[in-house]
């Protein structure tokens, strides 16, 4: 098989701000744990007080781009994975960039001159962590970025897309040019849920994105806002699940996979009107760092196996052990080799 570039992420770049807080800090600045949120005006200091009060941590981060980066380290293949989404030229920019080359990624970024790029503070209680984003830069991608036939060329040549749900408060059009493509040349087009707030307020973008997503990735919280926004009236996830497979497509030829985590509880899969449970490596306590990327190197482990065209357990199991070795360690970080067999 013919790698090279055969999966690109499209998302917000942010360069993760982490450390372990205490739950005064997480009240002082209305954090919920566990939760995705874009910074609003009262959550700007909380930035410089981490960095003052604690000890922090940079890491190159993003949803989408983490996903990609793992989904690369998986493959260990160079340049299997490409990957847009827009910086400011400054020195996070310059760490995001480092990042990608040394993860082998190939990164197109968008570099806007004026601001700066994007931040996300990863507030880390007891293992749990809740990211607050202040998107700066990545705010401003645009299509026109994607239009250029450097770019364009990406699209072309990947056959896996991955588009985090975040992405849909930045640029729907690019999404939609990218889930157009897709459609017509019958290749595999994958969305996240990513955070309660897109499913609450973003439902028109991610309703207009939907009948393109063949693959659609989210954690238990996401599936049941999801189903609470359209009023489906269960919070059971398997019948999340089902539902969100069924509702309809652009393009026929792929049905929609649902695939929701549920942190230690059992990866739900809905497809042909059946659910399957797939359980998860349980991890003793002690050993559990932080839970920042959990999610995304889920993603990034399954795409890792989808792209080279595994059985959907097989994809689900990579997607386990990609979350596992993240979890053990600080942020969306990874050893050398995977050791997955």
């Amino acid at each position: 098989m013919e790698f090279e570039g055969i999966l690109l992420g499209m998302g917000n770049p942010l360069l993760d701000i982490s450390s372990v807080v205490d739950n005064d800090f997480l009240n002082k600045y209305e954090i919920k744990s566990n939760n995705a949120i874009l910074a609003e005006e009262k959550h700007l200091p909380m930035y410089e007080e981490m960095s003052s009060k604690y000890s922090v941590e940079y890491i190159a981060g993003g949803a989408t781009q983490n996903s990609i980066r793992v989904a690369q380290w998986m493959l260990q293949k160079p340049g299997a994975t490409s990957y847009m989404g827009c910086i400011g030229k400054d020195k996070f920019g310059g760490e995001m960039k480092k990042h990608a080359k040394e993860a082998g990624v190939n990164a197109h970024y968008y570099e806007d001159e004026n601001t700066p790029t994007g931040t996300c503070a990863v507030c880390v209680v007891d293992g749990e962590r809740s990211l607050v984003a202040n998107l700066s830069a990545a705010n401003c991608y645009k299509s026109d970025h994607l239009k250029k036939p450097e770019n364009w060329a990406l699209v072309e040549k990947a056959k896996y897309y991955y588009i985090a749900g975040f992405f849909l408060t930045v640029s729907p059009e690019s999404i939609q040019l990218v889930a157009e493509h897709a459609a017509a040349k019958n290749k595999v087009f994958t969305m996240n849920l990513s955070a309660p707030f897109i499913c609450e307020f973003f439902k028109d973008v991610q309703e207009k994105a939907f009948p393109y997503v063949d693959y659609v990735f989210g954690n238990e919280t996401e599936a049941r806002t999801f189903s609470k926004v359209h009023g489906w009236e269960t919070d059971n996830v398997e019948e999340i699940a089902l539902k969100i497979s069924q509702w309809p497509k652009a393009s026929g030829t792929h049905k929609r996979i649902t695939v929701i985590t549920q942190g230690a509880d059992p990866v739900v899969v809905a497809e042909d009107g059946k659910v399957k449970l797939f359980p998860v490596t349980q991890l003793p306590k002690e050993k559990l760092v932080d839970t920042n990327g959990a999610g995304d190197a889920f993603v990034g482990g399954f795409l890792s196996h989808l792209v080279q065209e595994k059985p959907i357990a097989d994809c689900v199991r990579a997607g386990v052990y990609a979350a596992n070795v993240i979890i053990q360690r600080s942020g969306c970080t990874y050893p050398e080799k995977p050791d997955f067999q």
